[in-house]
């Protein structure tokens, strides 16, 4: 008689007990989100970004809430400032398991004015960085001899572009090539890499000026709406989460079928 597979309930398939989740732009938006959601399923937190303290507001926020975090200071950039992050998450709760490339900034720039130091900041902070904390992290994993998952935040202009915008297109779409490539060498030693790219998602950041744009933006959006922090965080579970085992080199477009409608289709 055939053996009957088992199968998990959703808790346990998306539970993070056990997992060190590094995430990194964690002082606000989407990555203060994502850490708070990391950290309600189980994950233990190392919080990194700039601003030293927002992150210790969302630390003890987390603490607050029965979970638990540490924060770290580091500019993405930075690779002195990396080590010593993953440094601090192994001393505070070993080897991470996760990793969160959350951190981004963008610009609206013409190209024809746009600043060598706009598209190097930008391109840098959304792309190279994204390579070194992934590189750093599957080293740390591989020693471990642990298995991961890498998640990278890229962006429905990964696919498409706008005007005043393109080192940021530029950038995400090499985030959505780079996970592919990184998900090719790294899915057979047990390092998964995947990544989610969301549409238009309202946060303290574009609020203001999403809030002024809505009723165009949404006129292109099947759902009918801008979408929010949570609409995100299923996508963020599933990559996270052994939910995804069989996943690599995949990117999930969260954006309520902007894609489809700008397509035509």
């Amino acid at each position: 008689m055939r053996k009957r597979e088992s199968r998990m309930k959703a808790g346990e398939l998306f539970d993070l007990k056990g997992r060190v989740a590094l995430v990194t732009g964690a002082s606000s938006g989407l990555g203060a989100h994502f850490a708070e959601v990391l950290a309600e399923n189980g994950a233990k937190l190392v919080l990194v970004a700039r601003r030293a303290e927002r992150l210790a507001a969302l630390k003890q926020k987390i603490e607050a809430a029965g979970g638990q975090a540490i924060a770290v200071e580091a500019d993405v950039l930075d690779r002195a400032a990396m080590k010593r992050a993953y440094d601090a998450a192994e001393t505070a709760f070993g080897t991470v398991t996760i990793l969160l490339n959350n951190a981004g900034v963008t610009h609206a720039d013409r190209v024809a004015e746009m600043p060598e130091e706009t598209w190097r900041r930008v391109v840098g902070t959304n792309l190279d960085a994204v390579l070194y904390w992934a590189q750093e992290a599957a080293r740390r994993m591989l020693l471990a001899k642990t298995q991961g998952a890498i998640v990278n935040i890229a962006s429905i202009y990964g696919y498409r572009v706008s005007r005043g915008v393109a080192a940021y297109s530029v950038a995400k779409a090499g985030v959505i090539q780079l996970t592919k490539a990184l998900a090719l060498e790294l899915a057979f030693k047990g390092v998964r890499v995947n990544a989610i790219a969301p549409g238009f998602i309202v946060t303290e950041i574009n609020a203001e000026y999403l809030a002024g744009k809505g009723a165009e933006m949404t006129r292109h959006i099947p759902v009918g709406r801008l979408g929010e922090t949570r609409d995100l965080d299923g996508a963020l579970l599933l990559l996270a989460s052994d939910a995804s085992r069989f996943m690599a080199g995949a990117t999930v477009v969260v954006d309520g079928g902007q894609m489809l409608a700008l397509s035509g289709v």
